[in-house]
Parts: structure tokens; sequence; C-alpha cells
């Protein structure tokens, strides 16, 4: 199937996929062939992995498609059916529309153009769908979550090399800054190289947001790749801070900073619509470097540092940072030798959980939503509204998704 694009926001494929089997009543059919067509098409469009506009594309619509599905089929026979029916005049009204649709041509048509979707959802509710529908549902809900994958994993292995360098700060660049050079465009240039590995990872975000946006991906989508990025990015910066002492420096804690601070402006740049709570996932990583660039660090007790400077990370890993840090810019000591100690008491006293004695963080793959959140989350469809290309205006076997003159 080719790319046919996008009407009112929404993916003109998902909409004439659904009108067409509703109309052809392919919901209820106990044997047919036309859900399988419609996978394969599905699974061939997404063969090359990297192209992220195409899987943006089908992310769209199949996800629009899911929801459809979610909020108007129902398994054949479902338990509880028959009470409701005799329970509700409600029910049984929304019952003789649901036959309505099934043996009225005229009312088929009305649905999707004259009555519209708002109303048409409700009533489509009512639709029993056989085992072929089912599978169908099943299958493309496969496909949403592996999509939905291929995409935040291939923004991973774009920034994953840059992530390498973002934590440690470039030595020449650093010594320019420290020494503090005669002419003013050298240090300038020094910062940028500073910062350069970091501008390049929001060039990445930045790029990819705009790839989900041009082919209307539902923000809820949006929100779950960019909420993921940012734990895989958390997990990462962080991992290598406690493996690396020389990553646990004074200076690499103001580079760090910095390009946190890079990530912020991005994320208010990007707006809450699309980013949701995603820079609350680099906690982590923003409060070990917190840890770093604070001054008079002797003089801090262990229940400030716990519960003020650093309330997130466990004891294990404040006792590696404790140990490690060495200050290259000031020369400046790490907490006293007094907390040290009582840090590991705590951590003998914790020996036992064997949960604690990691002090590294695990980033999850994992699909962070399921059917009912995206039916949740997106708004009403309207398919009236929704344009069919001119290739199937001019296909007299698709009369049906014209909109019908008052």
């Amino acid at each position: 199937m080719q790319d046919i694009g996008f009407s009112g926001g929404r993916p003109v494929a998902a909409s004439i996929i659904y009108k067409s089997l509703f109309h052809w009543r392919s919901f209820e059919a106990e044997r047919t062939n036309v859900f399988d067509r419609i996978i394969q098409i599905i699974g061939s469009a997404i063969e090359t992995q990297e192209n992220n506009d195409v899987l943006a594309y089908w992310l769209s619509n199949t996800s629009t498609l899911l929801l459809l599905l979610q909020r108007t089929l129902k398994a054949s026979g479902a338990a509880g059916m028959t009470p409701q029916r005799r329970r509700s005049s409600s029910a049984t009204l929304f019952g003789r529309m649901a036959q309505g649709f099934r043996t009225s041509p005229s009312g088929t048509g009305l649905s999707f153009s004259n009555g519209g979707m708002i109303g048409g959802l409700d009533a489509l509710r009512q639709i029993e769908a056989k085992y072929p529908a089912l599978l169908f549902k099943q299958q493309l809900t496969a496909y949403v979550e592996k999509i939905y994958g291929m995409i935040r994993d291939n923004l991973k292995k774009e920034i994953s090399p840059l992530l390498g360098l973002c934590i440690q700060a470039p030595r020449t660049s650093r010594a320019s800054l420290v020494r503090g050079s005669a002419r003013s465009h050298a240090n300038a240039a020094a910062q940028q190289a500073l910062i350069g590995h970091w501008q390049s990872i929001v060039k990445s975000l930045s790029n990819f947001l705009k790839t989900l946006r041009a082919n209307y991906v539902p923000p809820f989508l949006v929100r779950k790749v960019y909420t993921q990025i940012f734990s895989f990015i958390n997990v990462q910066l962080f991992n290598s801070l406690l493996l690396r002492r020389e990553c646990c420096s004074f200076s690499n804690g103001e580079y760090v900073k910095a390009g946190l601070a890079e990530l912020e402006h991005w994320c208010y740049e990007a707006t809450e619509e699309y980013v949701g709570t995603a820079w609350d996932e680099l906690k982590h990583i923003r409060q070990a470097v917190g840890f770093l660039v604070i001054h008079q660090k002797p003089k801090k007790s262990l229940d400030e540092i716990t519960h003020d400077l650093c309330p997130v990370l466990s004891i294990q890993q404040l006792y590696r940072i404790s140990t490690m840090y060495w200050d290259d810019k000031y020369g400046t000591h790490s907490v006293a030798p007094d907390v040290i100690a009582s840090m590991r008491v705590l951590m003998t006293e914790d020996s036992n959980n064997a949960l604690s004695n990691s002090f590294l963080l695990d980033d999850d793959s994992s699909i962070p939503f399921s059917v009912d959140d995206i039916s949740k989350s997106m708004n009403q469809i309207d398919l009236s509204e929704i344009e069919p290309p001119p290739l199937i205006r001019q296909n007299s076997a698709f009369n049906f998704l014209l909109p019908r003159a008052e």
C-alpha cells in the first residue's frame, strides 16, 4: 500500500481500511482472508527498519486503526451481554442501532458521513466480532508495539555513541578553560567543543520529533518514546559515572551539568504535549552531578546528602560517588570521614538485601502502554471528516467512502 497521507491530521489509510472492513461486514465474518492481507501489507512496509519516516507513518496508521477497533468491537457472545440488554432500555436501543447498521446499507453510510463518528462509535460498539476480527486486533496490537519499539531503539542507537562522549569533558577543551586563554575566541571555541556532543544529541531528539509530528503519531505515543529515551540517557550517564573514577571530578560535574541544561531547554522548546515528564527521568544523573559540583562537601551531614541533595540515590550509589570523587579544579575534598563510615554501616545492614547490592541502574525496554491506554489517551475520531484520496474517489467500488448528499 502506498503512502496516501493524512487528512485533518488523521491517517487516511487507517480510515479507509476501517470503513471498508465495516462496509464489507468483515468484522462479523466467520471466515475471511482480508485481515491476513492487511497484516502482510503492514509487515512488508516496515521491513526497512532504518527508515524512521516509514515507521512513523505506519505507527500513526496502526495505532489509529487499533483505536477504532478497540472502541467498536467486542467478543462475540461476551459474558454478561444478555443481562445487560434486559437491565437497561438504553442497551436495547443501542442493540437496535447496531442491528440497523448491520442490515441497512444506508445506515452504514450514515455512520460515516451524515451522522458523524461521535454517535457512530457508540453504535458501532455493539458489533460482535468473530474470531478472524479478534485475531486481527491482536496482530495489530503486536505491530503497534513492534513499530513503537523500532522507532525508540533507532533513536537509542543514534545517540548511544554520543552519550559516551558526554560523561567526560574533552581534555584539550577543558584544559583551555581551566588555564584561561589569552584570546576570548579561543575560550569560546573550547566551550563549544565541550557542549558540541550534547548539541548533537539535541539535534537527534529534534529530528525524530519532527518526523513523528509530520506523520501525526499520537502525542501519547510520542511522550512514551521520549520518556523511555530520557530514562535510557539517565541509565547510560549515571552508570558510566559510577564505573569510571575519572568521571567523578568537579570539572566533569560542571560539564555534564551544562549538557543537562541543554536537554532541559530542549524539553521546554518541544513542549509538554510531546515530551511529557521526560525531564524527570534524569533524576539520578542530575542529583549525582549536583553532588559533584556542590561546594563544602566535608560540612554536609549524611542526613543532608540523603534527604536534600540526593534523595533518589541509594547508599551504595552515594558511597561510590563519595569515595571516587576528586577535584581537579579547586583541590577540594569529598564528604567527611565520619559520613563515609556511616555509609559503610548502613551498607552492612543492607547486605542481606540482594536488591540493594547492585549500584547500577537497568534500562527498561518494555512496552510502556496497553491498548486501553491508547484508547483512553486519544481523542474521538470523526471519520466523515477524513477525505479519501483521488485514487479512491475515482474507483466506483469505493463509492461508499464518499460523503452522501444531503
